[in-house]
């Protein structure tokens, strides 16, 4: 799930390129939510748990709960938030809507996780990393929590889980991003519990990462873009994965099934500042650095032993998306904001 993202490779080479979703992202300013009312059909009187909530897409989904219509007579969802510090609660606290709740976990800690889930229906689980850093590698990050999750999941009686993972994830993929990603998706399957897995692309919106680098590439005169932004991405907006996730929380939307949830079209990197630019009333230069290059300064990096941005990364941001948008979509009974939509709500958002 890349996004357009700017970084210092070395001391001296700067990549402006896709980057996946950092699911620890900004704070959202806005908790408006318009496009993510729905009529909660079939999501009744279930206690729903997020893990990861303090993320960008776990904000969006509490903005999107705390809007959701319920049917006259019926009784609401309840929503827990469950983070990881007393940073993250008190992030999250302000866009919790009526009866829903925090909650403090570890993934290293059962107990902690075990009173959370007691009582649910669902899981939405959305940890996860792209970049790894000291004490935060794939397996610590995108592997382990989901381990737990699982267990503590199988514990406490939640009958459905519901996955966010990634374009590209294969357990037994070389690259090892997607081989972390792919051996979350296989713990969820093989845990007995009901599930859905969501793969996402490069996400737009508020608190994503794409966000404010899209903005930013798209305020520059000149960007600089890896292999001059040719690869393709097929843009999500955060509000739609949100509201995703909400309808597969329900056991009768999309059981059992892997979805590789896309936006609906795709485009060039490139394509996607241009457009951002003119919607700014500006005109963007876009400029190449070759991948080769990027790849020979990663490769001395990791040469360093200096952690961070890794050639594992690298494959990941600048790889092709253009699927069929449809099956996904229909299955979740979800409809996507379009690409223009998406990128005007991604930059009035920013400016806030």
């Amino acid at each position: 799930m890349p996004a357009i993202y700017a970084l210092q490779i070395g001391d001296s080479l700067r990549v402006g390129s896709s980057f996946l979703l950092d699911l620890g992202a900004l704070l959202l300013k806005d908790t408006s939510c318009a496009s993510c009312a729905s009529d909660g059909s079939g999501l009744q009187g279930m206690k729903v748990v997020i893990t990861g909530a303090n993320s960008a897409v776990g904000q969006a989904i509490l903005r999107c709960a705390a809007v959701l219509e319920v049917p006259q007579g019926a009784t609401p969802n309840t929503f827990v938030a469950a983070v990881r510090s007393d940073r993250a609660l008190e992030e999250v606290r302000r866009l919790l809507g009526s009866g829903n709740s925090v909650a403090r976990i570890s993934y290293q800690d059962p107990s902690s996780l075990s009173k959370a889930f007691e009582g649910a229906s669902a899981v939405i689980h959305l940890a996860g990393v792209l970049v790894e850093r000291p004490g935060s590698t794939y397996e610590e990050a995108n592997v382990a929590p989901a381990h737990s999750v699982v267990e503590a999941a199988k514990r406490s009686g939640v009958k459905k889980l519901v996955l966010v993972s990634a374009m590209g994830a294969d357990e037994t993929s070389a690259n090892r991003y997607y081989r972390s990603k792919g051996q979350a998706e296989a713990l969820v399957r093989a845990s007995g519990l009901c599930y859905t897995v969501l793969r996402a692309p490069l996400l737009l919106g508020p608190g994503t990462e794409g966000a404010a680098a899209l903005e930013r590439n798209a305020s520059l005169k000149k960007a600089k873009l890896i292999g001059g932004g040719r690869n393709l991405q097929q843009p999500l907006y955060v509000d739609d994965l949100a509201r995703a996730a909400i309808h597969a929380s329900d056991l009768s939307v999309a059981n059992n099934q892997t979805l590789d949830l896309v936006g609906p079209i795709s485009l060039p990197d490139r394509e996607i500042v241009e457009r951002a630019a003119h919607l700014l009333g500006r005109q963007v230069q876009i400029q190449s650095i070759p991948k080769g290059l990027a790849r020979l300064a990663l490769a001395i990096r990791q040469l360093a032993g200096r952690p961070g941005f890794s050639l594992d990364a690298l494959e990941v941001i600048t790889a092709d998306t253009n699927l069929d948008p449809r099956p996904a979509a229909s299955a979740l009974g979800i409809q996507l904001t379009g690409i223009d939509e998406m990128i005007k709500n991604t930059l009035r958002r920013g400016q806030k």
